[in-house]
């Protein structure tokens, strides 16, 4: 299979990209500058061999990516502007909102144009997404489950989500076989847990506010591993919840991952408070820290895929080894 990973040099799609190597697949990845490839290159792809595919995409343009398209088996976007990057002002979620629904527009547009010229296009698209799809609830005690068929929530994070999602939903009308994955929080050797670590190491990591939020998530190699799975079964297509299926409060997290950088049970985690959380962050604390969703992974395990990390102790146990 040859699949182009739009997003492939970040973390979820740079283990993406070897994964897919690693069980021969051809691995397309554009950038803005990617680099040299050759004997020995990373090809902009972390840890990747130099089968990899760079390729110059500016992350909006239908034109090139038409090209890069063309005789691809599958597409996978993960493109967007971190949005736990900084504070949210204005120009920060306006890139937010302008990088995510850039990249699939251009995407339904580069499919669009193979489509009608009958050039060969991927007959497989996954589009990330969030589980703030859904909105989010500051306790996980009155916290409903978060269905795929349930309807956008409310607030910045839901309504970036859900304008995410549309952007490449023209897809669908084309033929293409379209999955989108509402992921939780990603934990690997990156992203999240990299900004927590150093925290949680010096003893001085707890809850974020009451630390009642739900936490939703999910191993990088089940994050992984189900964008495979989505990728190789045919019957599957429309939203998946990628989230373990064992719900956490965020004091439970914090507990957890307390238990595993070796925290001294008798030494009280004291919580980060709600209020410094919104003093230093403002609407990204509320949204994005301090509420949470509760994504059970339904639709993923009734197509078959089977979590190697269901469970919180287990995942972290796996990430402290690495």
């Amino acid at each position: 299979m040859h699949v182009v990973v739009l997003g492939g040099t970040g973390f979820i799609g740079s283990a993406l990209a070897r994964a897919l190597l690693a069980r021969g697949d051809a691995v397309t990845v554009p950038s803005r500058a990617p680099r040299a490839s050759g004997a020995g290159a990373a090809s902009g792809v972390q840890g990747a061999g130099p089968s990899v595919t760079p390729a110059v995409w500016n992350g909006r343009d239908p034109e090139p990516l038409t090209h890069l398209l063309h005789g691809a088996h599958a597409v996978v976007n993960l493109l967007g502007e971190n949005i736990a990057g900084g504070r949210w002002t204005a120009q920060r979620k306006a890139r937010i909102v302008d990088s995510r629904v850039a990249a699939g527009q251009a995407v339904a547009a580069a499919l669009g144009s193979l489509q009608a010229s009958g050039a060969g296009r991927p007959a497989v698209l996954v589009q990330a997404s969030a589980v703030g799809y859904y909105g989010g609830w500051p306790d996980m005690a009155t916290a409903p489950k978060c269905g795929e068929a349930d309807p956008p929530g409310s607030g910045f994070l839901a309504e970036t989500c859900a304008r995410w999602e549309a952007a490449s939903a023209p897809a669908q009308a084309m033929g293409v076989r379209r999955c989108v994955i509402r992921s939780g929080v990603v934990l690997g050797a990156g992203g999240a847990l990299a900004r927590m670590l150093p925290i949680f190491r010096a003893w001085l990591g707890g809850p974020l506010g009451s630390g009642r939020q739900p936490f939703p998530w999910i191993h990088l190699a089940d994050e992984v591993g189900a964008i495979l799975h989505l990728l190789d079964t045919p019957s599957c297509s429309g939203p998946y919840n990628l989230a373990a299926p064992q719900a956490v409060a965020n004091a439970g997290f914090s507990a957890e991952l307390n238990r595993a950088v070796g925290r001294p049970s008798w030494l009280p985690a004291l919580p980060a408070p709600g209020f410094a959380l919104r003093l230093a962050l403002g609407e990204m604390a509320d949204e994005a820290l301090l509420a949470g969703q509760i994504p059970p992974p339904d639709r993923l395990a009734d197509s078959g895929y089977v979590f190697r990390f269901p469970a919180l102790r287990e995942a972290l146990a796996d990430l402290m080894r690495r």
